[in-house]
């Protein structure tokens, strides 16, 4: 049980301490809005690895035919917001 003393202190710190709500809900907005478009890239990165049939990225080697020319940047919107991708061209 808290004392009349404890509550008084207790009422200081809450003016000490505010927390801006929007601010906070902008911030973990954004936060995931990075993640998904970090994710949404590697995801896209790896895909085009994945089809140039070479183990390693630039890596050169007889059963290598193709190469990756680049990307190419479109936009997502997501529930989080605007991402940039970077799209590989369609081989």
């Amino acid at each position: 049980m808290r004392s009349v003393a404890d509550e008084s202190k207790l009422g200081d710190f809450q003016e000490v301490i505010r927390v801006d709500e929007d601010q906070l809900r902008g911030h973990v907005q954004e936060l995931v809005r990075a993640s998904v478009e970090e994710t949404l890239n590697a995801m896209l990165d790896a895909e085009a690895d994945a089809q140039s049939a070479a183990p390693k990225r630039y890596e050169r080697s007889p059963e290598r035919l193709d190469t990756r020319a680049g990307h190419y940047e479109r936009k997502l919107l997501t529930p989080s917001g605007e991402v940039s991708l970077q799209v590989p061209p369609a081989a």
